[in-house]
């Protein structure tokens, strides 16, 4: 007796729809896999931007800390002055230390303009005025969208401590106490940065300071 067995097998629909099915499923992956990279290097770019402005916070932090109190001669008065130029809005002195681990002073500055950011220029300082140096030097966009409140710390009569919005070392002849520094964000998303650097050299070993100014402050 021959046996009546039906032979068993995929219709041309299932296979279809297989092959429906298996294309939607790779898209779905290829999709998820799509978002998650991008995912990855939009994290990996605010990972970036979030090290590149820890790095230049601390660069900025131990350039202050290793503040010296330059001297020059001043070519009208022959009279010898401290480079330190301390305003709200505005920022330079010398320093020990510089990005470039190169040897010697450097005259860092820094200052802000707005709805742009903060700048940066750095010089060579020499036995003189690092003014006309910084004027021809190209500044650098250190912090984009923040803008830079500077305030200094002196030792009243009385050992109080008190802040100001200005310290000009030409006049005070010497370098304030410290230094506070306050990135304020020009968009509400990001927060704000301060900085809080005490200045270990503050006073010159042979320039004494003009009390009389820090007293007027």
């Amino acid at each position: 007796m021959k046996n009546n067995q039906q032979e068993s097998g995929f219709t041309l629909i299932e296979v279809i729809l297989a092959l429906g099915l298996t294309a939607m499923l790779l898209g779905l992956l290829s999709t998820s896999v799509f978002i998650v990279a991008e995912d990855w290097n939009r994290n990996s770019d605010v990972l970036d931007e979030s090290l590149d402005e820890a790095l230049a916070i601390l660069q900025i932090d131990r350039s202050l800390h290793g503040a010296f109190p330059h001297s020059f001669t001043d070519e009208e008065t022959l009279s010898r002055q401290i480079y330190f130029i301390g305003q709200d809005d505005y920022l330079s002195w010398v320093s020990t230390v510089s990005p470039q681990r190169t040897a010697g002073l450097t005259t860092w500055e820094l200052y802000s303009i707005d709805e742009e950011g903060t700048f940066l220029t750095m010089v060579p300082a020499y036995s003189d005025d690092p003014t006309e140096r910084l004027q021809r030097a190209e500044p650098i966009l250190l912090f984009e969208d923040y803008i830079a409140e500077f305030s200094y710390l002196y030792e009243d009569l009385d050992e109080t401590k008190i802040w100001t919005d200005e310290w000009e070392g030409r006049e005070l002849l010497s370098l304030p106490l410290a230094v506070h520094i306050r990135f304020e964000p020009i968009e509400e998303r990001k927060e704000i940065v301060e900085v809080l650097a005490r200045i270990r050299n503050n006073e010159h070993r042979s320039i004494q300071p003009n009390m009389a100014e820090q007293n007027s402050l």
